[in-house]
């Protein structure tokens, strides 16, 4: 079956600063414009925001698209929708699309929110009459009723988000193009997204989705793109994260007085991608001393990956261990011992080494280890206290 999304070999160059406020200005952009070759050479003030990007989606499926600001995340996605031309490559999209691309993108500020439903029906190919079938419901799913008939301009950024999600959600598309939805509006809202997501891919909806919520990503996603204007990766949705994680954050300076490396390992001593809250992981760290180091403390920290909140931070000092000092040329191997007591979600650990007399860091590993929780029964929250529940019928 032929892929619902395709996305092939596509560059696309901006200009900075690009204006034109004379006719000697405007006729040589025109001719540059004409002459559409090759992504070879930029000129002055030219530069790529995507590099030989390639990927498909097939009916059914979600493609989650991650990466720092400015990687080429949106603008993919604006090429997709043709709100963009490729410089060169293709883009192609079969049937029917929903999109929200920016929150109020492709509303009419003066124009009332219920004018706007039936604008972007239009603007989908919908009759009024197929529009009117599905209005309510698009009403009530963003909870706007109330302000339903007052000016796109009045609404606030959550009230815009949900709007528009709700839109392209319900004009029942073939593909569906969503960017930072998440990023906007209450958790019930937020939910409510992501179910109605899978739900899509229960239909054979093909879903593109740019996300920094990394935990919704891995939870809706087949595949997953890492982005920098080029590809840094594409597959399996975990393995994407932690390429992901690993590129914004470096190794400990291999230049420093102190040279740290360390591997995550389960009970077993086997490598971690996946575990169960309480799974008991070691990290075992290995601290090289390139010069002589005295009164130190070894740090073990527990990031949250989607939004870099600190889940634990332990500090070790070397006298809790019998060591005073490390000479040069010596070292250390530090097993750090925990439990994953974690709800689900993308976690990263960081070690360090801090020098007590000067008040600086020696060395700095992060990430040191990567591991994702697996759970499916709690939303929010960070710590597993193994919460359950139970009822008794009252009769009355």
């Amino acid at each position: 079956m032929e892929p619902r999304v395709v996305f092939d070999k596509v560059w696309k160059k901006f200009r900075r600063g690009e204006r034109h406020d004379s006719l000697r200005d405007l006729v040589p952009s025109l001719v540059r414009r004409m002459v559409r070759g090759t992504p070879q050479g930029l000129q002055a003030e030219e530069f790529w925001a995507v590099e030989d990007v390639s990927f498909t989606v097939p009916a059914g499926q979600a493609l989650g698209i991650i990466g720092p600001n400015g990687a080429g995340k949106s603008t993919s996605l604006k090429l997709l929708t043709k709100i963009l031309r490729p410089t060169t490559g293709a883009c192609r999209v079969q049937g029917r699309v929903g999109a929200l691309i920016e929150v109020a993108a492709g509303f009419h500020p003066d124009l009332t929110g219920r004018e706007n439903v039936f604008l972007q029906g239009a603007i989908m190919g919908m009759s009024r009459a197929e529009v009117l079938e599905r209005f309510d419901d698009i009403v009530d799913f963003a909870g706007v009723g109330a302000f339903i008939d007052t000016q796109i301009k009045r609404y606030s950024s959550g009230m815009n988000a949900r709007l528009g999600f709700s839109i392209a959600a319900h004009l029942r598309p073939d593909v569906l193009i969503i960017d930072e939805v998440l990023s906007v509006g209450d958790m019930a809202f937020q939910q409510r997204c992501v179910e109605r997501m899978f739900e899509f891919k229960r239909q054979g909806v093909a879903i593109v989705f740019v996300s920094h919520n990394l935990q919704a990503v891995a939870d809706l996603c087949d595949q997953v793109l890492v982005l920098r204007r080029q590809r840094l990766f594409l597959g399996d949705p975990v393995q994407g994260i932690s390429t992901y994680v690993r590129s914004l954050e470096g190794a400990t300076d291999s230049q420093g007085p102190v040279h740290i490396t360390a591997a995550l390992v389960d009970a077993n001593g086997g490598p971690v991608e996946i575990v169960k809250p309480g799974d008991r992981l070691t990290l075992k760290a290995t601290i090289d001393a390139r010069s002589a180091v005295h009164d130190f403390v070894i740090a073990f920290r527990i990031v949250r990956s989607t939004d870099q909140l600190l889940v634990y931070d332990a500090h070790f000092p070397a006298s809790d261990f019998g060591v005073s000092n490390l000479s040069d040329g010596g070292g250390l191997t530090v097993d750090f011992d925990f439990r994953a007591n974690l709800t689900r979600g993308q976690y990263q650990l960081e070690t360090h080494l801090f020098d007590v007399e000067s008040q600086r860091h020696l060395a700095w590993l992060r990430p040191a280890g990567l591991f994702a929780v697996e759970e499916h029964r709690t939303w929010g929250g960070v710590a597993d206290v193994a919460a359950s529940a139970s009822v008794t019928r009252i009769e009355r």
